[in-house]
């Protein structure tokens, strides 16, 4: 789909010029994990972020930049009537064809990567301590992890992944399923992580994890400014 924006080669050098001026934390997690109820949390402490998901969304509405570039690699089909991305259709194509991902990548990637820099680099001009970037395919672009000071994975039990993007997209169970499966395992993805941020239980408990992760951020930023 659209949303599963990996990071490339030229991405990377652009966001590697980034590295050292403030930290850089890459948050990840399974569809359903909660990784935007993390974001949300830690951009209200002033984390700066960039929302590689939403960026995905962004192009694809309405008036969206890959629109045009998608309603002529694939057809009007594949546009709903308000002016977007049929997001059901196209995920049912790339599902089944290698070849329609690749050429959906093509369009979407490029699209992504140049509002990704813009973002960044507003970002970096400006207050925020330190950067976070949203990405539900990190840890499976293999290019990411090499730019950033630190991962963070957001985990709950796959059941609940499950139940919850359900409820959130109306997905029939085999569907989530089948994007999980098609997704880093969960163990992989908890040994790569730098921390953990577990996800099932209230949202209280939620803000002390996030407000945790937040200090020990600010506490890498004092440390390498006090070595400097």
């Amino acid at each position: 789909m659209a949303s599963d924006y990996t990071n490339t080669p030229a991405e990377q050098a652009s966001l590697g010029a980034l590295k050292g001026r403030l930290p850089l934390v890459g948050l990840t997690g399974g569809i359903g994990s909660g990784k935007t109820a993390v974001s949300d949390e830690l951009a209200k402490l002033g984390a700066g972020i960039v929302d590689t998901d939403l960026i995905a969304h962004q192009i694809t509405a309405p008036g969206g930049a890959a629109i045009p570039l998608i309603q002529k690699q694939f057809g009007a089909e594949f546009i709903d009537p308000s002016g977007a991305l049929d997001r059901s259709k196209m995920r049912s194509l790339v599902f089944a064809d290698p070849q329609a991902r690749k050429s959906l990548e093509e369009i979407t990637h490029p699209l992504i990567r140049h509002e990704t820099n813009k973002q960044a680099q507003k970002l970096i001009g400006g207050k925020a301590p330190y950067l976070v970037f949203v990405v539900p395919l990190l840890i499976e672009s293999g290019n990411w992890r090499p730019l950033l000071d630190y991962l963070v994975v957001v985990d709950c039990p796959e059941e609940t992944q499950i139940e919850r993007v359900m409820h959130r997209s109306k997905l029939p169970r085999n569907e989530v399923e089948a994007i999980l499966k098609a997704q880093t395992s969960r163990a992989e993805r908890l040994a790569l992580a730098d921390l953990v941020i577990e996800n099932q239980g209230t949202l209280n408990q939620l803000k002390a994890e996030v407000l945790s992760l937040h200090q020990k951020i600010l506490q890498i930023q004092k440390d390498r400014s006090s070595s400097s």
